[in-house]
């Protein structure tokens, strides 16, 4: 068991150190390559083999995420046609641990043939890959995690932070918001915290619990019952919003007295219930009932007219809480 220990965390050190060491290459070259992608028409190409090609695909990913167009390309298949999905404005990284992997360099010549700018992302500034690219980056690691030198394991984390550092520097000099992540983003919870909006989710006409200021304790109760929100707003003549009623509150009046029968919702209600306007975001009004801790919000127009009624629930349902 503790063999087990100290082999994991020997692991951790060696893939720490390396990316420690990777920082002080962060430099002329990196600012180089950045300025490439920026200063593109096209998107950016990534090409690697084996577990390159597998870095390549996360990183990918990462920069479509953050707002750069990217796509990978695997180096076989572009020597049987994928080629042509590269365009002069594109942007082409390939990655190789060695610089000399033979299906990046047969790629080398065509990718010239296309006039497309060339990034290096290799551990050899003296490989054929390195010398041949316009911008070399280096992954360079003094060791890998492997005992053997056999897996990449380093190596592959290295280039990984690498991608990162690309994927983010290009995102703040794009100015991306976080507005602009929920729109690539809009089926998961994070775009959902981010974009969607109390008019998307909120409970509207005919299901919206509404009694008048003068309505009876009894038909109170049905209305709540019936519209199963467990509340009910309460108007007054000009269909403006003058409180609310809660099964809450009903308990607490049932506490007090039996004696219901000639009590008004007015009597009842709690005034100046909390309240939005529509066009605020769903999460927003999520973290509102954390902090007053209540399960319903009363959504009103600028005329005060209760327009809708968002639910605690039905929030947590589509999955706005921060986890």
């Amino acid at each position: 068991m503790n063999d087990i220990i100290k082999h994991g965390k020997e692991v951790i050190r060696i893939e720490a150190s390396a990316i420690a060491d990777l920082e002080q290459s962060i430099n002329g070259d990196f600012v180089n390559a950045v300025e490439t992608i920026l200063n593109s028409t096209g998107r950016v190409v990534f090409t690697g083999m084996g577990k390159s090609g597998l870095i390549a695909r996360k990183i990918v990913a990462t920069l479509n995420s953050t707002g750069t167009a990217a796509i990978f390309l695997h180096p076989t298949d572009a020597l049987h046609g994928d080629l042509g999905m590269v365009r002069s404005e594109d942007v082409v990284i390939l990655i190789s641990k060695s610089g000399n992997t033979e299906e990046i360099s047969n790629l080398l010549p065509m990718l010239k043939r296309l006039n497309v700018k060339m990034i290096a992302m290799c551990g050899n500034k003296e490989s054929k890959l390195a010398q041949e690219c316009d911008i070399f980056l280096s992954i360079a690691v003094k060791e890998e995690a492997c005992p053997y030198d056999l897996a990449p394991t380093a190596s592959t984390t290295v280039t990984l932070a690498l991608g990162d550092a690309l994927a983010v520097s290009l995102l703040k000099k794009r100015n991306f918001t976080p507005k602009d992540f929920a729109f690539l983003h809009p089926g998961g919870s994070l775009g959902k915290r981010l974009s969607l909006k109390i008019k998307e989710v909120m409970i509207t006409g005919d299901r919206i619990p509404i009694v008048n200021k003068d309505t009876s304790i009894k038909d109170v109760i049905f209305e709540i019952t019936s519209k199963r929100l467990g509340t009910t707003c309460v108007v007054d003549n000009s269909n403006k919003l003058v409180g609310i009623i809660t099964d809450g509150d009903l308990r607490r009046l049932l506490e007090k007295t039996l004696n219901i029968s000639g009590l008004l919702a007015k009597d009842v209600m709690t005034k100046k219930p909390k309240v939005l306007n529509e066009e605020y975001l769903a999460s927003f009004a999520l973290q509102q009932m954390e902090n007053f801790k209540i399960t319903s919000l009363v959504i009103i127009d600028d005329q005060k007219h209760p327009i809708g009624i968002i639910h605690l629930h039905d929030l947590i349902n589509l999955g706005l809480q921060n986890r």
